[in-house]
């Protein structure tokens, strides 16, 4: 007999009907045609945006078989991970969360689905919204590819006390190291940052 008294959840995920289909190739311009549509459609005329930035993608490369890149929008900046039939990849419900390894750490991310859009489903780690703050394209396409650099930074090296005290402002960004030269005082500050942003996802 079952217990009348036990509550059902208020809200369920809808999850996805079958496994998402990986990308074979990179799906970098799939994900721009999605967020510039979503800008030209949904977005534009709301107060909290930054209008000195623009819908842009920061790099999407291979990582452990599947898909791993940043956007740049005028309502965020995220990490994101799209199936690409490797390890990562778990197929969740819309709002579900999941924590992946990466070489800097564990990180979470949150599940987007949504079966009849461009890219029907997605992880993404939030790591700033809004993005008000943001003085320009520039610095926000700065802040992306330095987060994607140091996600694929081992943690070899423990942030400073000074480092992890820091405020996690877009100001405090420091510039990404040259590329394949990441200089010993450089990659904690990085991970120290990166760290600051994305612990607001838990």
């Amino acid at each position: 007999m079952v217990d009348e008294r036990i509550r059902k959840p208020l809200y369920s995920a809808e999850r996805p009907a079958s496994p998402a289909a990986p990308h074979a190739d990179n799906p970098a311009p799939l994900v721009l045609a999605m967020y510039r549509r979503i800008w030209e459609t949904t977005m534009r005329d709301l107060d909290f945006v930054n209008r000195a930035l623009e819908v842009d993608i920061a790099g999407f490369r291979r990582h452990r078989g599947d898909w791993v890149g940043a956007v740049i929008s005028p309502w965020f900046v995220n990490l994101y991970v799209l199936p690409g039939g490797g390890e990562l990849w778990r197929d969740l419900g819309a709002g579900e969360r999941v924590k992946l390894p990466f070489p800097v750490g564990e990180l979470e991310f949150i599940a987007d689905y949504e079966p009849t859009a461009e890219i029907p489903a997605a992880l993404y780690c939030p790591l700033l919204a809004p993005v008000t703050a943001l003085k320009s394209q520039e610095e926000a396409l700065r802040m992306a590819m330095d987060a994607l650099e140091t996600l694929f930074t081992p943690a070899a090296v423990a942030p400073t006390p000074a480092d992890a005290l820091a405020p996690a402002t877009p100001e405090a960004a420091p510039k990404a190291a040259a590329p394949d030269e990441p200089t010993a005082s450089s990659v904690p500050s990085r991970r120290a940052f990166f760290r600051r942003i994305a612990g607001k996802t838990r």
